[in-house]
């Protein structure tokens, strides 16, 4: 999700740019390394309102992870997953970080899913040099301020819709472009790109509505934009947010174009929107595992993954299995004697190639810590998502 929220920022940002990172003998006992064991963690939403990813991010890892697993490990060391359930909500991340980081001793925490969950998290890992790896949030705060633990793969929300909703407006011809966004870091990263890119491009944000965490109501603020006659509307929104503000407009008989950003892109939106949910564009990069794909490589992997776990694959499912790699890739480079230390240096060579899937290519430096900050844009065309133009690059990592 590849950001989402918050009012632990402003300690957060001190903490993860002061905390320096564990030298000398801490560097050379790493925790979570055994002889025979890497001992990873995970904070995902697994009964909270983004449940719907967080499960599907869950699986992915644990497709790769077994993978790796059957084939003898990582080095001779088997990886063991650890996920506990932060119900979207950053005090129990910070509690389920607590435990992970101080009782299971985790070596890193891969693909935690949400911005405000892992700004209040990062904190209590970086206090005992564990990594943040590969966050599913898009969010700038996953690699800005610079810090050595930090690695993230997704263009942020910001650059996402920077790009991609001046270059939509103009192709709609959109007259009066606004906004509903989540009331939180994640919402306003949203709201802010598109703001700063169609003040780029000469155009201007209209009109703008928000909305709580949580809420399931959305009448008020559809109402409040067709009164405004806008003709574009630009969705700081999630799973259930993102369908009900769509299927709200369609009561009322208001069409604007929607644009999402990758957040909104996911098969649930049109499993639980229907028909209604058709014409959403959303910014994305991998694209969805169709079982019945074009693509053989992909058929094989979607077929493999239902027949483990008994459900259709998703884009999330995608991230989890491709953070999981990404990470495998690096521990096994950085060899026989892994430690946070060998990790970092292993990662700050890497090149991740395009996958199955469409990724970008990744590339990370001693400077660097977004992998890609490139962009493309899918549709929702007969319940089905479509890319539709190639990668933008944002011309914005760091």
């Amino acid at each position: 999700m590849k950001k989402i929220p918050s009012g632990l920022i402003g300690a957060a940002v001190v903490l993860t740019a002061t905390l320096p990172l564990a030298t000398g003998a801490h560097a050379q006992a790493s925790q979570g390394v055994s002889k025979d064991e890497i001992v990873l963690g995970s904070i995902q939403d697994l009964s909270g309102p983004i449940a719907g990813f967080g499960k599907q991010v869950r699986l992915g890892m644990m497709l790769r992870v077994d993978e790796a697993n059957e084939q003898g490990g990582l080095n001779g060391r088997k990886i063991k997953l650890i996920v506990e359930d932060s119900k979207y909500d950053p005090r129990n991340a910070v509690l389920a970080a607590q435990k992970l980081v101080n009782q299971d001793k985790i070596f890193a925490m891969i693909g935690h899913i949400g911005t405000a969950q892992n700004m209040a998290a990062m904190p209590v890992q970086f206090q005992k040099n564990v990594i943040n790896f590969f966050p599913v949030t898009a969010a700038r705060e996953m690699y800005e301020p610079f810090h050595k633990l930090k690695y993230s793969f997704a263009a942020t929300y910001y650059d996402q819709m920077r790009v991609a909703v001046p270059m939509l407006a103009k192709e709609k011809g959109s007259k009066k472009i606004c906004a509903m966004y989540q009331d939180d870091e994640f919402g306003l990263e949203v709201k802010r790109g598109a703001e700063d890119g169609l003040k780029a491009a000469g155009m201007a944000m209209a009109a703008e509505t928000t909305y709580k965490r949580g809420a399931t109501d959305f009448a008020s603020q559809m109402q409040k934009l067709a009164s405004e006659q806008c003709d574009m509307v630009v969705l700081g929104t999630i799973i259930r947010e993102t369908i009900g503000a769509i299927a709200t407009a369609r009561r009322l008989n208001f069409n604007p174009t929607f644009i999402g950003s990758s957040a909104a892109y996911t098969d649930l939106i049109h499993k639980l929107g229907g028909p209604a949910m058709n014409g959403l564009y959303a910014t994305m990069t991998v694209q969805h595992p169709y079982l019945d794909s074009a693509s053989q490589p992909i058929r094989f992997w979607a077929t493999k993954y239902q027949t483990k776990f008994n459900e259709e694959p998703t884009v999330f499912s995608v991230y989890g299995y491709s953070a999981m790699d990404a990470f495998i890739r690096a521990a096994t480079k950085a060899g026989n004697n892994l430690t946070t230390d060998s990790f970092i240096k292993a990662m700050d060579t890497m090149t991740i190639p395009p996958d199955i899937f469409g990724s970008a290519e990744m590339t990370f430096s001693p400077t660097k810590r977004l992998g890609s900050n490139a962009t493309r844009m899918s549709q929702l065309v007969d319940n089905r998502w479509k890319v539709t133009t190639e990668y933008m690059n944002t011309n914005a990592s760091k």
